[in-house]
């Protein structure tokens, strides 16, 4: 397969989705949301070197598990939130497996702990005063998620993990913010640009993810035979 093919696929049944794709039907919607997602597990899979390891099965469950995030929320926020919180905890248990911890990357902890913070108690804030306290424990535990996820994706010092990360962290935020705090033109179309594209990089990363990893006991890739 041209090794292009995927990527443009995706592209192309993204822009169909974010752009074409009317609200209504639900299930036609929800159907062209899918379509993007599915072609980037199958990217996923040609990403994958010769010899996988453990972590590569995580990020991948991760992207099982966000898809279907994005079928539940759709009809149930509080359920899509719930499968994208799990895939989260799979893409952090991934990036952890091949991390690298030094004083640079230890120093991201503060900027993410306050984004944390200030994005959480905005939140919060709004939640409290619409009366919507039963959404509160949720929300804090996928914030907390999704910033532990971000901070061990720096960790693995793989250059498509950390933006694919940051730019989930982006859509994750704008998202919340309209949904919650208050509006935000075009919304729709940064949240899914965003989203799409932050899957993508993570898939894209898989290839290259333990390379960095040479504390990794699981496997000696410099001894490995194919």
């Amino acid at each position: 397969m041209n090794k292009f093919l995927l990527p443009l696929m995706i592209g192309v049944t993204a822009v169909i989705y974010i752009f074409i794709i009317p609200e209504e039907p639900l299930g036609i919607k929800i159907v062209f949301k899918l379509i993007p997602m599915i072609l980037i597990i199958f990217y996923a899979f040609t990403r994958l070197p010769a010899i996988s390891i453990t972590a590569h099965r995580l990020v991948i469950m991760g992207l099982f598990f966000c898809i279907l995030g994005d079928a539940f929320i759709a009809v149930s926020f509080t359920a899509g939130l719930g499968a994208f919180l799990i895939g989260h905890l799979f893409y952090l248990s991934g990036f952890l497996k091949v991390s690298l911890m030094d004083r640079m990357r230890l120093a991201s902890i503060l900027p993410i702990l306050l984004y944390s913070f200030i994005m959480g108690s905005k939140i919060i804030s709004s939640l409290l005063a619409d009366g919507n306290q039963m959404l509160i424990i949720p929300v804090i535990a996928y914030i907390l998620a999704i910033s532990l996820m971000a901070l061990s994706a720096i960790q693995t010092r793989n250059i498509r993990a950390i933006f694919g990360s940051i730019l989930f962290v982006i859509s994750d935020s704008i998202l919340s913010w309209n949904m919650f705090v208050s509006d935000i033109t075009h919304s729709g179309v940064f949240i899914m640009t965003t989203y799409y594209f932050a899957q993508f990089l993570i898939a894209s990363s898989l290839t290259t993810l333990w390379k960095n990893a040479g504390h990794n006991r699981e496997i000696d890739i410099s001894k490995a035979s194919i």
